[in-house]
Formats: C-alpha cells, sequence, structure tokens
C-alpha cells in the first residue's frame, strides 16, 4: 500500500488519533511496538490559527515516530485551510482531516462527524485544503449521520475526486457513538467499489489479532486502524504483527514485563513534560489498561494509582501489584 511517497509493507496497521491519549509518548511506544503509522491528537483549526499554547504544542513531531499524521478538524473552511498550511510547516508525512469525532462539543457545533450532515460543505474544505498544502491530505469519517443515512459509499467517491490520498472509515454512524458494534459491511463496500482506487483503511472495533486478520480477509481494506484498544495496552500492535506474520498468537510475557512498559509510558511523559503533567497525561492509560483485569478487590489500588502526585508514590503504588491467578487466562 501507498500514500503519497510513503510504501507500508503488507497488512499495514495504524495507530488512530485520540484525543487526550496519542500524545508523542504515546506514539513513540506504539511504534517501538510495531505500529506501522501513527496519529498526533485530533487539532482544532480555530485554537491553531489563535495560536492557542497548548494547541500549539500538539505540533510537535519526532523524526522516530514517522511515518506520522497530523490531523486538524474544524468546520469553516478558511479557518481549516490556515490552519492545514500551519500543520505543513511543521512537517508532518500527512495532514488528515477529521469529519469522524462524535463528541458533542465537536459534533454538535458542525465539525467533525457534524459534517456528515453539509457533505457538501466537507467537500468544499477538502478541496481547498488539498490545493493549499504540498503533503499527502487524507480523510477520516464514519458510515453516516445516523441509520437513515449512510452515505459513506457515495461521499467515498466525492472525496476520492477532491484529491485525497486514503480514506480511513470508522465503521458506526455519529449517532452510535462508541455504542453497539461497528458495521465493517459498508467498509467493504467502499473497498471493493471499482471506481475507488485510493487506499481505504477500516477502523472500530479491532480489539484482537483476530479481528484485525479478519477485517484484512473479508473487507480488503488496504490497512487497519486501532483506536480504543491500545489505550494503556500499547503492546497490541506487536501481538497483531506476530499473529499476522505468523498466524498464532504471541506468547505471553510475565507481568512485570507490561507493568514496565506502563512505568516507560509514564517516564517518557514526563520527560516530555514535567512530573506533574505527565502523570496526567498518563492516568487515562492507568485507568483503561486491560493489565489490571481479574485482580481481586483492585479498586482502592486503582484510585490510589489515579491520584499519585509523584513517580516515587505511583511506582511505589505500582510495584506492589501481584498479577490475579487468573492473569493469563483473563489478559
Amino acid at each position: 500500500m501507498r500514500i503519497g511517497e510513503i510504501n507500508f509493507n503488507e497488512y499495514p496497521v495504524f495507530l488512530a488519533p485520540m484525543e487526550d491519549v496519542t500524545d508523542m509518548s504515546f506514539r513513540l511506544l506504539c511504534k517501538e511496538f510495531g505500529a506501522d503509522m501513527v496519529y498526533t491528537e485530533f487539532i482544532s483549526s480555530d485554537a491553531l490559527i489563535r495560536r492557542v499554547s497548548k494547541t500549539k504544542s500538539k505540533l510537535e513531531v519526532s523524526d522516530d515516530e514517522r511515518p506520522v499524521a497530523m490531523q486538524i478538524y474544524g468546520r469553516e473552511t478558511a479557518p481549516m485551510v490556515e490552519a492545514a498550511r500551519i500543520c505543513e510547516e511543521a512537517e508532518p508525512d500527512i495532514l488528515d482531516l477529521n469529519f469522524g469525532c462524535p463528541v458533542k462539543k465537536v459534533a454538535g457545533k458542525g465539525a467533525g462527524s457534524g459534517m456528515l450532515r453539509t457533505p457538501e460543505k466537507m467537500l468544499e474544505i477538502v478541496k481547498r485544503v488539498v490545493e493549499a498544502v504540498n503533503i499527502p491530505v487524507t480523510v477520516k469519517t464514519r458510515l453516516g449521520w445516523d441509520d437513515n443515512s449512510k452515505i459513506v459509499v457515495d461521499l467515498a467517491e466525492k472525496l476520492q475526486d477532491c484529491g485525497i490520498a486514503a480514506l480511513t472509515i470508522h465503521g458506526r454512524t455519529r449517532a452510535q457513538m462508541y455504542s453497539g458494534e461497528a458495521d465493517w459491511t459498508l467498509i467493504g463496500e467502499v473497498k471493493n467499489n471499482p471506481r475507488m482506487y485510493i487506499p481505504i483503511i477500516g477502523n472500530g472495533d479491532i480489539t484482537t489479532p483476530e479481528r484485525c486478520k479478519k477485517a484484512f480477509d473479508t473487507c480488503g481494506v488496504d490497512a487497519v486502524m486501532i483506536g480504543r484498544a491500545c489505550i494503556g495496552a500499547p503492546w497490541i500492535f506487536g501481538e497483531i504483527k506476530h499473529f499476522l506474520k505468523h498466524g498464532e498468537p504471541a506468547p505471553k510475557e510475565p507481568f512485570d514485563y507490561y507493568l514496565n512498559v506502563l512505568k516507560k509510558q509514564i517516564l517518557l511523559s514526563v520527560a516530555r513534560w514535567d512530573e506533574r503533567r505527565g502523570i496526567l497525561h498518563s492516568r487515562r492509560h492507568i485507568a483503561a489498561s486491560p493489565l489490571f483485569k481479574g485482580i481481586p478487590d483492585f479498586k482502592p489500588t486503582r484510585i490510589a494509582m489515579l491520584k499519585a502526585d509523584t513517580m516515587d508514590e505511583l511506582f511505589g503504588i505500582m510495584n506492589e501489584i501481584k498479577p490475579g491467578k487468573t492473569f493469563v487466562d483473563n489478559f
């Protein structure tokens, strides 16, 4: 598969863009475990052109994480074009346009998946952004706004006509948010449309190596994107890569191996920010990590980890955690 000048090996697996999740420290860790391409947290075009400091910090990328895609969102053409040019100056490999975020504060204002209600405006933005920058432009979107307006098959062709280099489709409508099961049927229909020639990337409910392989085999997608399943578990990329190559699950490592991965993520985050902000940025991963599944009476320990203010305190708590008797079966 090829996006612009970037060539990917067979069965590429990407890290999905996620707000408050895919900061540089996490991206580097996912890259280390085999992610073929990583995406930044999504960036508000309006905040970026106002030079909001927190938003500007999201523009920082490292050569060690390449290829890296930078994602922006917005509802008006001029700010999206200006933001796209600012992003290009930060030298990402790809610029991705977010038309898939379902949260109310984004979609409710007409941005993200809210654009699925105004597809002509979406197409205008895409066309203008493609014309404005010299790096490949890609799009991430959903099946439609709701079950009565699943427009992605027709929309995909129109987006392709605007000049995008690849299209990512999340197999849910905006109305579904993240509930229910992702429907890959229409993703497969887009991919198998003989008029489509750009790469199609599938996203939604890829939580195991087996599901990833099934997505490639049954839908024929060019790449698969991993989202919520990697939060607190960057090693999923290594497990998926092993399964795709060997056709069998990767051997499980000892509990302390995975615990040390989480510690490394915290250390990377602290090194990039400072102790307080680094720990704060890591808390979502600690809270969501499947590593602690099945440990009896774990709630007080989880709360203590999330309240810890220093690395010494946090690592002290983590060092006392012992896996449950069913660790191998549950994890």
